[in-house]
């Protein structure tokens, strides 16, 4: 028995017990994960309170605070832990390659912080960054909380802010990797080491390997003296459906809080932060062209169906009708890629969905008719099935307005059995060909609606 109680008994409990009380639905989230106390020695002795995004763990010095500082803090991570926050740093990572993990903790924490600024009856540190902070700062945007939060999620924001000059030593860092590993061996350890420490010292050499540009300064200077409290750790991160599995629990736990809660509520309004159960958009394009592209049999009258050889043209005492057989088409498939040069795609999300596109047609043994354009067509690229397809290759020319009506018709004199359209869906299309499209707009175009076809969002 006294092993259970020490079991449920940590440096929180008092908090969580605060927290239940006045908003049952919302507070009683952080029942759903676990709480660790750290040792108490001289590695953790300035540590406070962080999270891996499954645990939160409490420092020493956590103890010291009165009972609403520890309760403004025992629901700030426990909201990072309910919105996912380290698992995005590492799933946006994975997209992006190099994330600041100091700038993305900040963008996290303000979006936190203004969800829970409402509340009367606990106390956010004193340092606190508000979301309307920034993007009044940073960003030179007017908006209060309840609308910033319906706006505004992690992933946009930290794409919004963060403008550092990626030709400083190649845009390298080492942010991802040395706040990741001070995270395995900090977070799982529970009290191996200093985690803040380590956190500082990655955001010294990022700040060294790349340069902070307007946006990102003004953002850094206004998280300084906050305490950087995401610890994420990549190994720890289970298959991508049971991610999304874990996102959609976790989504569904905070809209029944809310909604349980009703004006008591922790959360400020239905923020656009919600945990969303995101299918890859590599993932859609590959079974999107998998299916257009795949070799479809056809009739043939040169010889019968396997059934109408296996019953001897007859069936009983009667003959049957000759029944043609299927054979496979002997045309090869054709993809048809058109790359809108007046579109805002930068150069990295480019070159990662041309890999993408190559790979596709390696697979499908299909071949690949590209067409460059704006307002007009600017030129046309033949790939053979087989022949490699490396975009950095090809020389961009245009850059005016678009029109899609003479890209789709020229991209129809091909023949494709499938087309992908790689824009931001500023122009009109009056042709409507008979074979499917695919609109690939980045993220922040993905509200723009497309003429036909189908929508997909590259983020």
């Amino acid at each position: 028995m006294p092993e259970t109680i020490a079991l449920y008994c940590h440096r929180g409990t008092r908090a969580i017990q605060r927290m239940v009380e006045f908003a049952p639905s919302t507070g009683g989230l952080a029942l759903w994960v676990r709480h660790q106390d750290l040792t108490a020695d001289s590695d953790t002795a300035a540590v406070v309170v962080l999270t891996d995004g499954t645990t939160v763990y409490y420092g020493a010095a956590f103890d010291k605070l009165p009972l609403p500082e520890q309760v403004g803090l025992v629901a700030h991570e426990v909201l990072h832990i309910a919105l996912r926050h380290p698992q995005r740093f590492v799933e946006l990572q994975r997209v992006i390659g190099d994330v600041d993990l100091e700038l993305f903790n900040i963008c996290a924490d303000a979006i936190v912080n203004s969800t829970l600024a409402h509340l009367s009856w606990l106390t956010l540190p004193e340092k606190s960054v508000m979301l309307e902070q920034i993007l009044a700062k940073a960003l030179r945007r007017e908006q209060d909380a309840e609308a910033a939060l319906l706006e505004w999620d992690v992933e946009k924001l930290y794409r919004a802010i963060d403008d550092r000059d990626s030709d400083s030593n190649n845009g390298k860092s080492k942010t991802g990797n040395k706040s990741q590993a001070g995270s395995q061996s900090d977070a799982s350890g529970a009290g191996g080491g200093d985690p803040s420490q380590s956190q500082s010292e990655s955001a010294q050499e990022s700040a060294e390997q790349r340069a902070d540009g307007a946006r990102a300064s003004k953002v850094r200077e206004l998280g300084a003296g906050g305490v950087r409290d995401l610890v994420p750790n990549p190994e720890s991160q289970s298959a991508p459906e049971h991610e999304a599995e874990h996102a959609r629990e976790w989504s569904e736990r905070i809209l029944r809080g809310h909604a349980g809660d009703g004006a008591f509520s922790m959360l400020r309004a239905l923020i656009a932060d919600l945990p969303r159960s995101r299918t890859p958009w590599a993932q859609v394009l590959r079974v999107q062209l998998a299916r257009g592209l795949a070799r479809k049999p056809s009739l043939t009258w040169s010889r019968p169906a396997r059934s109408y050889i296996a019953n001897q043209g007859r069936a009983g005492q009667h003959r049957m009708p000759f029944e043609p057989g299927f054979s496979a088409t002997k045309n090869e498939p054709r993809l048809a890629l058109i790359i809108d040069v007046s579109g805002s795609i930068d150069d990295q999300l480019m070159e990662r969905f041309a890999r993408e596109i190559e790979t596709i047609t390696r697979r499908q043994e299909a071949g690949l008719v590209l067409i460059i354009g704006d307002e007009r067509v600017r030129q046309v690229e033949f790939f053979e099935p087989g022949r490699r397809f490396v975009l950095s290759e090809i020389e961009f020319t245009g850059g005016g307005g678009t029109d899609f009506t003479p890209l789709l018709a020229e991209a129809d004199r091909h023949r494709p059995d499938i087309a992908v359209v790689l824009t931001d869906l500023e122009g009109p299309a009056d042709f409507k060909p008979r074979w499917p499209v695919i609109w690939a707009v980045p993220e922040n175009y993905s509200h723009a609606v497309q003429p036909f076809g189908r929508l997909l969002t590259l983020n």
